[in-house]
């Protein structure tokens, strides 16, 4: 059975590139524009990854991340923030918060690859 990740970024493109790279690897992939639509998908299924932009309408990365850790299912899923920040302050929070990674927007995708089988059980 595949592995299945859950991509929330607010930016439509963005969506459409990680989903159609990580198809093509041969996760499935669900997908959602903000932390608000990307609750829906926290309902018992099996997510094994959460790849979350920081800077997001409704719910951002950060709210998103303290949501998914605070629910007994989600506690311990790797979480990756894909964001144009690299400040040292929004970095550590994140962390704080329970993200695993953090990756930089312009993203490449080998490198992404290569931290998604670092990172999923």
């Amino acid at each position: 059975m595949s592995k299945q990740i859950l991509v929330v970024d607010d930016s439509e493109s963005i969506r459409e590139v990680l989903a159609f790279s990580l198809r093509n690897e041969g996760y499935e992939v669900l997908v959602a524009q903000d932390g608000m639509d990307a609750l829906q998908y926290f309902d018992g299924r099996t997510i094994d990854l959460l790849l979350t932009d920081y800077h997001m309408p409704n719910l951002n990365g950060l709210e998103l991340i303290l949501k998914v850790r605070s629910m007994d299912s989600y506690k311990f899923i790797p979480i990756l923030v894909l964001t144009t920040e690299n400040q040292i302050d929004m970095v550590k929070e994140a962390r704080e918060s329970g993200a695993t990674g953090w990756l930089m927007k312009p993203f490449n995708t080998q490198k992404l690859l290569q931290t998604l089988h670092k990172v999923i059980r």
